[in-house]
């Protein structure tokens, strides 16, 4: 028996999770991505790009294709795709599942000042001039126009459009992952005081997180948005287990 399967994605392991259910004979997969990357990785799966709707949207979409199973591997801080999942999956009748990667640890010798959100860390950088790296993403870097006085580094997969209207900036268009050695030198490259990050957990972009914490630098480190709560595994293998058990009659699994 074939099990159609719905993984919303955009992250790392969405992509490895696709890749290993991508070749088990009793799933039939579909990949979503929210199209926000302008050239995502190429996939080996069925993909779709691009919104539902909503939840409602979401709901009809997971009705009409007759899915078994959504799977919410968004990035931790797509907090309305994964309201919109957790909804959706409840007006459709479908079991939900979330990969939810663990944050990242505030360690010895790391100088984190958290806050809630873009905007308030834009004030967190406070008015004296500074040198800041950014790595938020496109989508939320506009909130720093407000703190003009500031000489920016930004990094993004894909340009930036319209250009951040503050007076000094640079721009960088890489990919992860990146290693520590690396962020290393590029924080002294650009005389670096200040890190922006979300805490966006796993391996991939902690090197910057560790390069500040061993030159002393200040990062101002966004909290992670409160997320529906669903059945949920912090990695590949866990989910891997739970989804066998979902996807088992329901006179197997004792329930």
């Amino acid at each position: 028996m074939s099990h159609r399967i719905l993984i919303l994605g955009g992250t790392t392991e969405a992509r490895q999770l696709a890749s290993h259910l991508a070749a088990r004979p009793d799933v039939e997969l579909t990949l979503s991505l929210a199209g926000r990357t302008e050239n995502p990785l190429a996939q080996q799966v069925a993909t779709r790009v691009g919104g539902f709707g909503g939840a409602e949207g979401l709901a009809a979409y997971l009705r009409d294709t007759g899915t078994d199973l959504l799977i919410d591997a968004t990035h931790p801080y797509a907090a309305r795709i994964s309201a919109n999942a957790a909804e959706a999956a409840q007006l459709a009748g479908v079991p939900i599942l979330a990969l939810r990667r663990s944050g990242w640890e505030r360690g010895e010798g790391d100088r984190w000042t958290e806050v809630d959100d873009a905007a308030a860390a834009a004030v967190a950088l406070g008015l004296p001039a500074r040198r800041v790296f950014l790595t938020l993403g496109r989508q939320d870097v506009g909130a720093f126009e407000s703190a003009a006085q500031h000489h920016y580094l930004l990094r993004s997969v894909d340009p930036v459009e319209p250009p951040l209207g503050v007076p000094h900036v640079d721009y960088l268009l890489a990919r992860g992952p990146f290693r520590e050695a690396d962020e290393h030198r590029l924080l002294l490259e650009y005389g670096i005081d200040v890190v922006v990050s979300k805490n966006s957990g796993g391996e991939a972009t902690y090197g910057k997180i560790a390069a500040a914490r061993a030159l002393g630098i200040e990062v101002v480190m966004i909290r992670r948005p409160i997320l529906p709560t669903v059945a949920s595994a912090p990695g590949i293998p866990e989910l891997l287990a739970m989804l066998d058990h979902s996807l088992r009659p329901v006179a197997e699994r004792g329930v």
